[in-house]
């Protein structure tokens, strides 16, 4: 009984610094990513090509691929409010991917952490609460985060946040630039997810 006892601590212990790990590697590609990945993007690609300006679809991806993987791995909140917060912080503070507009970006700041969060929430609720299908939680993740994030974008502008000239192009960011990388997000974490369940059965 008492090896048992030692044996489930032990292995209790080695689960919290795998998440803690987790925690730590996701905190960093939230906060890193957006401003270094587009970067480099940028410098390997140069600023006038095609990729660098489609960069938002790249780092949006990984952005929204860390969301989910934090929200089917990680117990609790307080570890997840970093991964929430920082991209949207970090990309327009590095002004990589929104360039010029970036200024005007720091409006939406509360809607993308609200649309992130939803994202996340939904993970939590319908796949790790309710073990009900992976993709039913994709789409009703990525449809609300996509609703809110447009929705906060379409209410600053009746109040003439955004000069028109950018209305176009912002409008896109926030609304189809959104469901694709959110989308992409849903299906490279799926092969994360499959990968994990696999090694656990095999470790079983």
């Amino acid at each position: 009984m008492e090896k048992e006892n030692i044996l489930n601590k032990t292995m209790y212990n080695f689960s919290k610094g795998i998440e803690i790990m987790q925690a730590i590697i996701l905190g960093l590609i939230a906060l890193l990513v957006p401003t270094f990945l587009a970067k480099l993007i940028a410098s390997v690609f140069g600023a006038g090509s095609v990729i660098t300006q489609n960069s938002q679809l790249i780092v949006g991806s990984v952005v929204n691929t860390a969301l989910i993987v934090a929200a089917i791995n990680l117990k609790g909140w307080k570890k997840i409010v970093g991964i929430v917060t920082m991209p949207s912080v970090s990309t327009i503070l590095s002004g990589y991917v929104f360039k010029s507009a970036s200024v005007y970006m720091a409006y939406m700041i509360p809607a993308i952490w609200i649309g992130n969060f939803v994202l996340i929430y939904a993970y939590k609720k319908i796949l790790v609460e309710k073990k009900m299908n992976y993709f039913l939680a994709g789409v009703v993740g990525v449809v609300l985060k996509v609703l809110v994030i447009f929705a906060g974008f379409e209410l600053l502008n009746v109040f003439g946040v955004f000069p028109q000239k950018l209305v176009a192009t912002l409008q896109t960011a926030m609304s189809t630039t959104q469901a694709i990388t959110a989308t992409i997000g849903v299906l490279i974490t799926f092969v994360i997810y499959e990968i994990e369940k696999h090694t656990l059965k095999e470790n079983k």
